[in-house]
């Protein structure tokens, strides 16, 4: 097997492993990072493979809500009330990320570097979640609709308020470090800000939509002149994996999270944390 082969079946297996892990609250960057280190997988200074394949998952997202979307630009530009307010609170959520990403991407970019960070903001992320999940308003199954009937003030899309919108766009600029999980971030501000359980779910993966395409643009608009050929053919098949992959789990992953508590995926950060911190011992990494 030639070295160009064994590189492409490298960035394949790092975009089924976008497209599965996009969509849990355990960061998807934090895995490609990873992973693609243990195997040696090198996509250059710029990271632009990270980012672009990541892309891949939103399109299927995009796909799976493909009549809800329509719905939305549909009813937007017609004037329906419901869908124009949603709208606003999209844009309202993605700014924050957009302004502070585009002002700081080149010293976000630098932490990619150090594994210590994962260490840091998986078992953080972790603990936090752990907290949430204690509190009583979502200590029930989240399939309860009478579960925490005070704390909740949004129960659909059309319910959020712009206050609310925007805190889940202030924590989405928190996964802008690798490590902290954008759709962890997003959904766990949005429970805490009074959004139900699916619909702050469902409200994260539309944000996650205009914020990966404005990523993957940026990026390749700053580094696509410097990648080279076959990184270009990794980010292609890598972005086709991740695309695959996701659209076979996202209704089963989508339902995971609306239905269930963060426990698993808060244990499995703080373990996969632990495991990062040992690794970075034993290979004098630190």
């Amino acid at each position: 097997m030639t070295d160009s082969m064994l590189f492409f079946i490298k960035a394949v297996f790092l975009g089924l492993i976008e497209g599965i892990t996009e969509f849990l609250p355990i960061s998807s960057t934090a895995h490609l990072l990873l992973v693609g280190g243990w195997i040696g997988f090198d996509s250059g200074n710029a990271k632009v493979f990270e980012v672009v394949i990541q892309f891949g998952s939103i399109l299927a997202v995009m796909w799976v809500f493909r009549s809800r979307l329509w719905q939305l630009v549909h009813g937007t530009f017609t004037g329906v009330r419901s869908e124009v307010l949603f709208t606003r609170n999209l844009i309202i959520a993605f700014l924050p990320a957009a302004v502070i990403g585009a002002l700081t991407i080149k010293y976000i970019k630098m932490l990619f570097h150090h594994p210590i960070v994962f260490v840091v903001t998986l078992i953080a992320g972790g603990l936090i979640m752990l907290w949430v999940e204690r509190k009583p308003h979502f200590a029930k199954n989240a399939s309860n609709e009478t579960a925490a009937s005070e704390h909740v003030s949004a129960r659909t899309l059309e319910e959020i308020s712009w206050r609310q919108a925007l805190a889940v766009g202030f924590a989405q600029c928190l996964a802008m470090v690798p490590g902290t999980s954008r759709s962890g971030a997003t959904i766990i501000s949005g429970m805490l800000a009074g959004i139900h359980r699916k619909t702050a779910t469902e409200f994260s993966f539309f944000l996650a939509m205009p914020t990966m395409l404005a990523a993957t643009a940026y990026d390749l608009y700053k580094n696509g002149v410097g990648i080279s050929p076959d990184v270009s053919v990794a980010i292609i098949v890598g972005f086709i994996a991740a695309f695959l992959s996701a659209l076979l789990v996202v209704r089963a992953l989508l339902t995971f999270i609306s239905r269930y508590t963060y426990r698993p995926f808060a244990w499995y950060r703080i373990a996969l944390g632990l495991v990062v911190l040992l690794w970075l011992w034993r290979s004098g990494a630190m």
